[in-house]
């Protein structure tokens, strides 16, 4: 019977394993794609803001008439040294924050299972209201996963807290079993 419950423990340790490193790949890119984008941002601080911002709507093949795009040149346009010094801050601080997740994660160190719960729990509200406000599939999507991803973490939280209460119980009983003996 021990042994059946071992093999179950194994495979549900290597389940909680796999889902961990899936959620760890997808923080690391999520925190690259944000670096790559801080790294971007840094670049324009020399350049025309509004060129570039032409150009890039041409790359992307979009309509250069279109309301998107209008939207994206003047954005551009308005755009000041200081204001890209703080988008690239932010977004390296994301990616940090991302990466370090995602590290944690992947070599399933205890800290990182409740750093990922505590940032993914404080994600949600301000990504449902922009999904209220502005809905699109992608923000839907982007939601969905990481309502995924935290009922994952609460998941292997619980499971976690209920195997060390079980684990200082069998302590107590067995210590208690000892002075019985004695």
């Amino acid at each position: 019977m021990e042994r059946q419950l071992g093999c179950l423990h194994l495979v549900v340790a290597t389940n909680a394993s796999a889902g961990l490193r899936t959620v760890a790949l997808f923080e690391g890119i999520k925190g690259a794609v944000v670096l790559l984008l801080a790294c971007g941002v840094l670049d324009l601080m020399h350049k025309n803001p509004s060129d570039v911002a032409e150009q890039l709507v041409k790359v992307l093949h979009g309509n250069p008439d279109g309301r998107l795009s209008q939207v994206f040149v003047l954005l551009a346009n308005h755009a000041t040294d200081s204001t890209l010094w703080v988008l690239a801050a932010g977004a390296l601080g994301y990616a940090a924050v991302r990466l370090t997740a995602a590290y944690g994660l992947w070599r399933s160190r205890g800290w990182a299972r409740c750093f990922e719960l505590l940032c993914t729990a404080l994600y949600l509200p301000p990504e449902f209201c922009w999904l209220l406000r502005h809905p699109s599939w992608l923000r839907c999507g982007v939601l969905v996963m990481n309502i995924v991803i935290l009922v994952f973490m609460l998941t292997l939280w619980v499971k976690g807290s209920l195997r060390s209460h079980a684990g200082a119980l069998t302590r107590l009983n067995s210590g208690v079993a000892g002075e019985t003996k004695t």
